[in-house]
């Protein structure tokens, strides 16, 4: 078999494997296979084949790291911006640290700006930092 061909169909089985994965670097490698096959088909040597192959992979697999880090999504706003909470306990009152009620369940929270207010006060949402709810009395 020539060897242009080997080149060619070890592209496509990458290409069709690709399409399974979704990743984008067996993509990259399918791509670099036919840069070879293409070599291969001009008459170069295996060793030039290799090496074009090789090139082709490594920059094509930088190209695809590079644009994952400049695609990935924006954070999402969480739905709970703006809620309504209710104070239940001071946890410490001097750090901000307390315990609303929200959703019909208890929440921790860190209190931003004013604190001088007892329990069942209503807060509001400003923010949510794993499940700490950062809350204040002034609606977002």
């Amino acid at each position: 078999m020539e060897t242009y061909l080997i080149w060619l169909v070890a592209g496509f089985a990458l290409v069709i494997a690709e399409l399974v994965t979704g990743t984008f670097f067996l993509l990259v490698l399918g791509i670099a296979a036919f840069a070879g096959s293409a070599m291969a088909w001009f008459g170069q040597g295996f060793w030039l084949e290799a090496l074009c192959a090789a090139a082709v992979a490594v920059a094509g697999v930088f190209w695809v790291q590079r644009q994952r880090k400049t695609m990935q999504k924006p954070d999402m706003a969480s739905l709970d911006l703006g809620q309504a909470v209710t104070l239940e306990a001071w946890v410490d009152r001097a750090q901000g640290a307390a315990r609303v009620k929200y959703r019909n369940t208890q929440w921790d929270a860190e209190v931003e700006g004013e604190r001088e207010f007892d329990r069942g006060e209503v807060l509001f949402i400003r923010a949510v930092e794993g499940n700490t709810l950062k809350v204040s009395k002034d609606r977002p």
